[in-house]
């Protein structure tokens, strides 16, 4: 059986328009509320044989109150976004428009004088492909919305544009199967049951 890693994104710590880069602000009670109606569906994965979570106060506690105990991993950190960290993006387009329309143009810019989005995918993808390689072994790692995105861009081996296209929703959970360099998205689900005629 290949190496299971399944992300579970953070409670929220605000509104979606309210989101910062490189947020270190606490759940709020609305992410509290989520956290408390869902810890039962993913108490399950507390079983898993390694638990981690990005070091964001949000992803600590989602995973601390989801009953995982998970380590804090450095290389699921959120992306550096310079002199933006703690601004919105609103805010950034409002200081500087002409920098914010590179960043999102050219996946290797970095205006903001942090980390360029190819090289947040890498690192990303990096502590991925450093996962114990026991077989079966399973893996799950709370992390901000960010990360999930980057975690998947890498591992279908898509292009780094495709990061603006994907959404994570708050306490979602997605798994990849495989090994490095090797990696399957999986959806796990209800099983269809068979229709009685």
């Amino acid at each position: 059986m290949p190496l299971r890693v399944t992300f579970v994104a953070a409670a929220r710590s605000s509104p979606v328009l309210a989101e910062r880069f490189d947020d270190e602000r606490p759940l709020d009670q609305a992410g509290w509320a989520e956290v408390e109606r869902v810890v039962q569906e993913l108490l399950p994965l507390a079983a898993a044989e390694l638990r981690y979570c990005s070091p964001t106060p949000r992803s600590r506690a989602t995973g601390e109150g989801l009953g995982y105990a998970p380590l804090v991993q450095l290389g699921l950190r959120d992306c550096d976004m310079g002199r933006w960290r703690g601004l919105t993006l609103g805010e950034a387009m409002a200081r500087e428009p002409d920098a914010v329309d590179a960043w999102l143009a050219d996946p290797r810019a970095t205006p903001h004088g942090g980390e360029s989005l190819v090289d947040f995918i890498t690192r990303v993808g990096g502590w991925l492909d450093t996962r114990p390689v026991e077989d079966g072994c399973r893996v799950v790692a709370v992390a901000e919305p960010s990360v999930i995105r980057a975690a998947l861009v890498y591992a279908l081996k898509a292009p780094p544009s495709t990061y603006w296209n994907i959404d994570v929703r708050p306490l979602s959970t997605t798994s990849v199967t495989g090994r490095a360099g090797r990696w399957n998205l999986r959806f796990d689900g209800a099983s269809a049951q068979p229709s009685r005629v």
